[in-house]
C-alpha cells in the first residue's frame, strides 16, 4: 500500500507536469510545422495557376471567318492540324476564335467586327468575301486569306509580290483555271455546244470567273449560259432553265453559296455532267473537280501565322500561288450519267471514285 501511494504521489509532482507540458509544446510545434507545409504547398499551388492562367492569357489568339456553314467548313482544322505541327497547342500558347455566316454573307461585316473587339492577333479568312469583311473591320489586325481568285483585281492587295497594308496571303490562278476546267469538260464530252456557268453576283470572285468563262468559251468554241443566282432557293429552277436552253454540261466556280452536296444532286438530277473547283463536290456525288490541292494552302498559311506572330509584317510577305493541281473524278456518277469518261481524261486524274 505504501508503494502504490508513493507512486501516486510521484506523478502528481510537479516534475512529472513540466514533462507533460514539454511534450504538449512539442507536439504543438510539429503541428505547426505540418500546417506550414501545406501552407507553402497551397501558396505553390495558387502560384503556379496563376502563372498557367497568365500563360494563356498572353497566348496569340487567332480569330477565322467563314462564309459558309460551320459543318461544312474544313479550314479551320486544317490551320489547327498545320499549326500543331509548328508546335502550337490550342490552350497552352495558342487560341483560336471562330464565327460562321452561315452562308448569308450580308452578316459577315458584324462577324468580322465582333472577331476585331475580341483582339485577335491574326484574322485567317478562306474566301473573297470573308477577307473584304475582314479588310473593312480593320486596317492594323494581320489578315491571312487562303484562297480568293484575284486579290489585286477586287482591291485586297497592291500587288502579289508587294501586298502593303495589313493583309497578305494565298490565290488561285481563276484564268488558267476556269479555262482548264472547260476545257476538261469538252474533252469528257467530245459533242459539247454550249455550257451553263453557275455564279452568284453577290460574290466578287464568283463575278469574275463568269468573265473569265466567257473568255475562254470563245477559245474552246463552247457557247456559255449565265446561270446567275443569290439565294439557295434559286438553284433548282436556274439549272431547269439551263437545259430547257440546251445546256448539255455545268461549271460551278467557287462561291460560298454553292453548298456541294445540293449542287451535285441537282446537277444529277437534271443530268447535266458538272466540273467544281473543289474535291468535296465530287466526294458528295458531283462527276469532276478540277483545282488546287487544298491542304497545301492552309499547310503555308500556318508558316505564315507562325512568322506574323514573331513580327513579321504582311506587307513584307508575298502573296502565294499554288503549284499543284488536281483532277477527280466520280465514275459512279458518270455511269448514272451514262457517260463514258475518255481514257485520256481519266489518266490525268489524280483520284478516281468507283
Amino acid at each position: 500500500m505504501r508503494r502504490q501511494q508513493s507512486i501516486t504521489a510521484l506523478g502528481s509532482l510537479p516534475g512529472n507536469r513540466k514533462s507533460k507540458t514539454c511534450t504538449e509544446r512539442h507536439r504543438s510545434i510539429k503541428n505547426l510545422k505540418w500546417v506550414g507545409i501545406v501552407a507553402i504547398g497551397v501558396a505553390f499551388a495558387m502560384c503556379g495557376a496563376v502563372a498557367q492562367a497568365q500563360q494563356q492569357a498572353k497566348a496569340p489568339k487567332i480569330g477565322f471567318l467563314g462564309a459558309r456553314p460551320a459543318a461544312s467548313s474544313t479550314g479551320l482544322e486544317r490551320l489547327r492540324k498545320e499549326l500543331r505541327a509548328l508546335g502550337y497547342v490550342e490552350g497552352k500558347n495558342i487560341a483560336f476564335e471562330s464565327r460562321y455566316a452561315e452562308g448569308k454573307l450580308d452578316r459577315l461585316p458584324d462577324l468580322a467586327d465582333e472577331l476585331v473587339r475580341l483582339k485577335v492577333d491574326v484574322l485567317v479568312t478562306p474566301g473573297t468575301p470573308e477577307t473584304l469583311a475582314a479588310k473593312n473591320a480593320s486596317r492594323t489586325i494581320p489578315i491571312l486569306f487562303v484562297s480568293p481568285v484575284d486579290p489585286v483585281a477586287v482591291g485586297l492587295v497592291d500587288s502579289l509580290a508587294r501586298p502593303g497594308g495589313n493583309i497578305t496571303g494565298f490565290t488561285t490562278i481563276s484564268a488558267v483555271l476556269t479555262g482548264k476546267r472547260l476545257e476538261l469538260l469538252k474533252e469528257t464530252i467530245p459533242k459539247l455546244s454550249r455550257v451553263a456557268v453557275l455564279w452568284d453576283p453577290k460574290d466578287p470572285s464568283s463575278g469574275q470567273d463568269w468573265k473569265e468563262s466567257q473568255l475562254a468559251a470563245r477559245e474552246l468554241g463552247l457557247q456559255v449560259h449565265s446561270m446567275e443566282v443569290s439565294s439557295p432557293n434559286d438553284f433548282e429552277s436556274a439549272l431547269k432553265k439551263a437545259t430547257k436552253a440546251g445546256s448539255s454540261a455545268l461549271t460551278v466556280p467557287d462561291s460560298p453559296l454553292f453548298l456541294p452536296k445540293r449542287i451535285a444532286d441537282l446537277a444529277t438530277k437534271n443530268r447535266l455532267p458538272a466540273i467544281y473547283h473543289r474535291e468535296d463536290f465530287v466526294d458528295n456525288g458531283g462527276l469532276m473537280s478540277y483545282g488546287p490541292d487544298r491542304a497545301d494552302p492552309y499547310r503555308r498559311a500556318a508558316f505564315y501565322v507562325d512568322k506574323i506572330l514573331k513580327g513579321a509584317k504582311p506587307a513584307d510577305l508575298p502573296v502565294e500561288q499554288p503549284t499543284k493541281f488536281e483532277l477527280v473524278i466520280n465514275f459512279k456518277t458518270a455511269k448514272v450519267l451514262g457517260l463514258t469518261i475518255p481514257p485520256i481524261v481519266l489518266m490525268r486524274a489524280e483520284r478516281v471514285i468507283k
